[in-house]
């Protein structure tokens, strides 16, 4: 443990506050339409990062521009502009879905169905663009792989491809079950982020799909996470490498280093929702906690980017201000900057 990093144990605690003070200071989590802004930045992050860990090299500017405007900024590949829009367009239905199921549903945690539609919904456009050149035609998205798969570098072989189908069925299942139990407030087996790991691990160990799998791994944990109540995580990009490592030891029944990994994207989303209800007005919060009617996250940077906001920039590369500079803030917008002299 490096020096000032909280033990995987503290990062358990802390989870389990923060759930606690999500329930009780905002009676659960928030819809997107009542925190608007914080879900925007999440899922901007997730589109970004997410696709980012299968190697697109799209920056997150690039990404917000994409999504928001609609401007395929730069000169990357085209299939990498679709990997990010196939996968925000995924990442979007699975908020809603989770929040607000339609006929997909069948009242479940998840179903085969919606895991499909993941699928298809995030690999579709990338395939459109490129696709695999292995592929058989009842190989598309949302479907499963007809091919088998080699080994990965840990040494990790997916099963057989014919039997797929019976794995992801069980896989359902044990998500289902799971869900049951934490709902309830029964005690899990394992600690709720190593319990959630060993999922990510068991879906990701059956590489159901031939491509795609890291993705709609992902975007499955994430429908599991809201239907329970909890935000969406990021796994970020410069977390590559610990990921990797995660899903290796989990391999071998060790789910602790990919539970942390899972604690600590959960509760800095967590707080992205507890934080404004608790903070005082002159906290340093991210601007995500800060993002109102008034001032979008992309506006408030652009104002601490300029110096116009009070704010400030750590080493994680996060900018923080207050409530009260984002006051005075809003009290000067449209005052001229005195000239240089």
């Amino acid at each position: 443990m490096s020096r000032g990093r909280p033990s995987r144990a503290t990062v358990y605690a802390r989870l389990e506050n923060a759930i606690d003070e999500l329930r009780e200071k905002l009676g659960g989590l928030p819809s997107p339409t009542e925190s608007e802004s914080i879900w925007s930045e999440i899922w901007h992050q997730e589109a970004h990062h997410s696709t980012a860990l299968e190697g697109n090299t799209l920056v997150l500017r690039e990404v917000q521009q994409l999504l928001d405007q609609g401007r395929a900024v730069g000169a990357k590949p085209l299939k990498e502009y679709a990997e990010v829009k196939g996968y925000a367009d995924a990442a979007r239905w699975v908020y809603g879905q989770a929040l607000e199921p339609d006929e997909w549903s069948d009242g479940g945690l998840i179903n085969l169905n919606e895991l499909r539609r993941i699928h298809h919904m995030a690999m579709t456009p990338v395939w459109d663009v490129a696709p695999h050149d292995a592929a058989y035609d009842d190989e598309a998205p949302g479907n499963f792989r007809r091919h088998d798969i080699r080994a990965f570098p840990g040494g990790m072989a997916p099963p057989p491809w014919p039997e797929v189908p019976a794995q992801i069925t069980d896989w359902i299942q044990t998500v289902c079950e799971t869900g049951e139990k934490v709902l309830a407030g029964d005690v899990l087996s394992l600690p709720l982020p190593e319990q959630l790991a060993k999922l990510h691990n068991q879906f990701e160990r059956t590489h159901p799909f031939l491509d795609g799998n890291g993705r709609a791994g992902r975007l499955a944990l994430n429908l599991i996470l809201v239907r329970l109540g909890y935000p969406p995580v990021v796994i970020f990009k410069r977390e590559r490498e610990a990921y990797l490592a995660g899903l290796t030891k989990a391999d071998h029944e060790d789910y602790g280093s990919l539970g942390e990994l899972i604690a600590r994207a959960m509760l800095d989303n967590l707080n992205r929702f507890i934080v404004p209800s608790i903070a005082g007005p002159v906290r340093m919060v991210p601007l995500t906690a800060l993002a109102n009617k008034d001032f979008s996250v992309t506006a408030l940077r652009q104002a601490a980017q300029r110096g116009r906001l009070d704010a400030r920039q750590g080493s994680d590369g996060i900018w923080r201000s207050s409530r009260q500079a984002v006051t005075a803030y809003k009290r000067t917008k449209h005052s001229r900057r005195p000239k240089a002299t």
